[in-house]
């Protein structure tokens, strides 16, 4: 409307000069003609340069507009991650034992296994976005690589003391877990209903984010818990949640959660049931309840069920050996964790319990907790788990230790477990390790996920019976192993050393 008026006051302007020559008489009429054709002319050309204005003012708004659009979609996702490289040394020392998988038992002497060097790089890529108000999609994607391999031979596969330790780089409960290749895979990828109804309630499902729970947070100079269920179920599944959270539970004044969780954990395939050897689909299902979490006090407890457990994973097969693969039975799963601070002292207790029901060997005689056909029987397993990690004040340093020891028939549920040979929370015997942390001064944070820091440290094994972090097979104690007529599936190891160091940046 603007522009019509301003045209219009023009076209008057210019009017002005001709009616006041046309009031002087008749003789300036030719000439008043000649200009009102002029004045139509440059009306015609001040309208077409008016249109071709608007043209242009529209294309550059729409192209503005497109553009917003893009500055839109790149604003909703939010980018985050971290890289690490890290430098570590082993020896292992492995009794005299015989061993047997199929076929005649072999003797082997007393050796020691030694690794001097063996440096990794893990790369981890962050990504977050809502599709609605309500509805998020959470994802990891992840690459991690042993230097100058692209293989796991690194792990003693040819005969060296981790040959059977269940795991494997693509096995679905370590991919991603263990160093490989260069590889950037889905490492955690899961959408969130968050307040449905309008009640603090919310439904999750997808590649579920199940490792490096609490308390190993504080080992790893993380600020915030890493994962849902504590780090004795260290295992990448998929699967779904629902959960329920609280601000005032029995009168306590601190907020909390509790959630019920299902999994897969081994896809059976398509099976003819017909066969005797057909087999069932690994599922986990259980409660995960963050009971009191207030400031650094944090109070967990959670319990699983494992249903149908394999006796080896769908990475290898053994069929052509004469062993099949089978379901050997069921497990359950207990653990809790209390975590606290005073000062700057960190500390933490962490309790967990397995209890097998095996209903079935394999074809070579190996079940839950049992060899040989034999004492296929219901077991027990423990373990107790302590640390501390002191925050030295006012000083870019933290030192740390903690301890665990499993008995006999522990199960530990550790296949995606962060430990570079041996799983840790796995081990059937004592574990002792101590570490340093340096926050590197590198300036101000350009992002609130922004640090970079050294961390030094030391893990000694002694382990006091064979399978830890393995189901399959009864355990033996190590101290028997070199006795005649005692067979032992893989290489034994008596007790490991490590050393690591490693180079961390979060951005």
């Amino acid at each position: 409307m603007l522009k019509k008026i301003s045209v219009l006051a023009l076209a008057g302007m210019l009017a002005m000069p001709a009616v006041a020559a046309a009031g002087a008489g008749g003789a300036a009429s030719n000439n008043l003609d000649a200009q009102i054709a002029e004045l139509t002319k440059q009306l015609e050309a001040l309208k077409a340069q008016m249109n071709s204005m608007k043209k242009d003012q529209d294309a550059k708004l729409a192209s503005i507009d497109e553009r917003a659009e893009d500055w839109d979609a790149a604003s909703r996702f939010q980018w985050s991650g971290d890289f690490r490289a890290m430098g570590t040394y082993m020896t292992a020392d492995s009794p005299a034992h015989t061993s047997v998988w199929t076929g005649a038992p072999v003797a082997h002497a007393a050796a020691s296994y030694d690794n001097d060097t063996i440096f990794t790089n893990r790369l981890r890529l962050n990504m977050r976005a809502k599709a609605t108000e309500n509805v998020e999609f959470k994802g990891r994607l992840a690459m991690y690589k042993v230097w100058g391999t692209q293989t796991t031979d690194w792990l003693g596969g040819g005969g060296g003391p981790f040959d059977n330790s269940a795991r494997y780089a693509t096995y679905d409960g370590a991919t991603t877990r263990t160093p490989s290749d260069n590889i950037l895979r889905v490492d955690r990828a899961f959408v969130n209903w968050n307040n449905i109804g309008g009640a603090p309630v919310w439904f999750s499902i997808g590649r579920r984010p199940t490792t490096d729970g609490p308390p190993a947070h504080l080992r790893m100079n993380s600020d915030e818990r890493l994962a849902t269920p504590t780090a004795f179920m260290d295992w990448p599944f998929d699967g779904v949640s629902v959960g329920y959270a609280y601000n005032n539970l029995f009168g306590m004044d601190a907020p909390g959660r509790v959630r019920f969780c299902w999994g897969r954990g081994f896809e059976n395939g398509v099976q003819d049931y017909d066969q005797a050897n057909a087999i069932s689909d690994t599922d986990f299902a259980g409660i995960s309840w963050d009971i009191y979490k207030k400031g650094d006090r944090f109070v967990y407890l959670q319990s699983f069920a494992a249903f149908n457990l394999f006796n080896y994973p769908d990475t290898l097969d053994y069929s052509s050996n004469g062993q099949p693969r089978e379901t050997l039975g069921d497990l359950i799963h207990t653990s809790g964790a209390y975590m606290d601070k005073w000062q700057n002292l960190n500390y933490f207790v962490a309790l967990g319990w397995s209890h097998t029901e095996p209903t079935n060997y394999d074809a070579v005689g190996y079940g839950i907790l049992a060899s040989n056909n034999t004492d296929l029987e219901n077991r027990d397993g423990y373990i107790a788990y302590v640390g501390v990690r002191y925050d030295i004040p006012n000083q870019p340093f933290k030192i740390g230790a903690e301890y665990n020891h499993g008995t006999e028939y522990w199960i530990g549920m550790t296949p995606g477990h962060d430990d570079m040979y041996a799983t840790k929370l796995g081990t059937r015997g004592d574990v002792y390790e101590v570490y340093g942390i340096w926050d590197i001064p590198g300036g101000e944070k350009i992002s609130k996920y922004g640090k970079a820091f050294i961390r030094l440290g030391y893990q000694h094994y002694e382990f006091d019976y064979t399978g830890s972090g393995n189901w399959v097979g009864a355990p033996v104690d190590i101290d028997t192993v070199s006795n005649a007529g005692v067979t032992v599936t893989s290489t034994p190891v008596e007790d490991m050393d490590t050393v690591y160091a490693s180079f961390e940046a979060y951005f």
